[in-house]
């Protein structure tokens, strides 16, 4: 039997949540899907619920998600974070804040839900280097 794992959504598009949402529906190891629109309240929401996986969007009113991904890893860093993005450029500042990995909107979702895997199952290890990311490509 697969332990459930709660997943909390945080993107301030709700199409983006939507989506998300479905798509984790498919994924065997997701339990309770949350959402949030901001990284504030993706805080709030964390606080409140303690899920065990955190899909980030970069950009986000009030504050952003690379932000609140900072603040979290702090507050819980046994919560994994993977953040998401349109701009790969994001990509160093989401690891250097202390994401678990970053994963590009553009990318197909079989490509998520494997780095959403590993994340889980620890095969990127302690650095957030995103080296290990590359093996299940």
């Amino acid at each position: 039997m697969i332990d459930k794992i709660d997943v909390l959504v945080a993107d301030d598009q709700h199409r983006a949540r939507q989506s998300l949402r479905a798509l984790l529906s498919t994924w065997p190891p997701a339990g309770v899907v949350l959402e949030a629109d901001s990284g504030r309240e993706a805080l709030r929401v964390v606080e409140e619920s303690r899920p065990g996986l955190v899909l980030m969007d970069a950009r986000m009113p009030e504050m952003d998600g690379l932000q609140a991904t900072l603040q979290l890893k702090i507050k819980w860093p046994q919560i994994k974070v993977v953040v998401l993005s349109m701009y790969g450029e994001y990509e160093a500042e989401a690891l250097a804040v202390g994401a678990d990995a970053f994963v590009g909107k553009g990318e197909p979702p079989d490509r998520l839900l494997r780095v959403l895997s590993a994340v889980i199952s620890g095969l990127n290890g302690p650095s957030p280097s995103g080296a290990a990311m590359e093996t299940i490509e």
